[in-house]
């Protein structure tokens, strides 16, 4: 199954009804994150789990996976240059690699290029220290 590169997120959940409506929970991280916002309109897909339908273990949450690929797209200790796309609640850079994936990047301004070192991956978000700045070291 081909899952488009602008993936916001990709979560498990379980569909519930409330008041004449079927509902589906966010889970609070992807906002805190940035991979969605409250009060936007966003497009959802409904896709079949994954794995035994007895299951209602949902620490399969995954931040911009795939369904081929779920786990986080970097490893601690890669180093990467990125582009910081937007600055977060806390103040750290903000930028997103392949499918989606959020990197916080501290002590970086939007707009900055930025090589990082990845230092704590999560499954729906890492974290990276800028090493170099490559427009700055001319």
């Amino acid at each position: 199954m081909e899952i488009p590169t602008e993936l916001r997120t990709l979560f498990s959940a379980e569909i519930d009804q409330h008041e004449g409506s079927f509902v589906i929970e966010i889970p609070q991280q992807e906002v805190d994150i940035g991979a969605i916002q409250r009060n936007e309109t966003y497009r959802v897909a409904i896709l079949p789990r994954m794995g035994s339908e007895e299951s209602t273990d949902h620490s399969d949450v995954v931040s911009g996976g795939s369904l081929d690929n779920p786990g986080p797209p970097v490893e601690e200790g890669e180093r990467r240059t990125v582009e910081i796309e937007h600055l977060g609640d806390q103040g750290d850079g903000i930028t997103r690699v392949e499918r989606g994936f959020v990197v916080i990047v501290s002590a970086a301004s939007p707009g900055e290029e930025v090589t990082v070192e990845i230092t704590h991956v999560q499954e729906n978000v890492a974290f990276a220290d800028v090493v170099d700045r490559p427009d700055q070291s001319e």
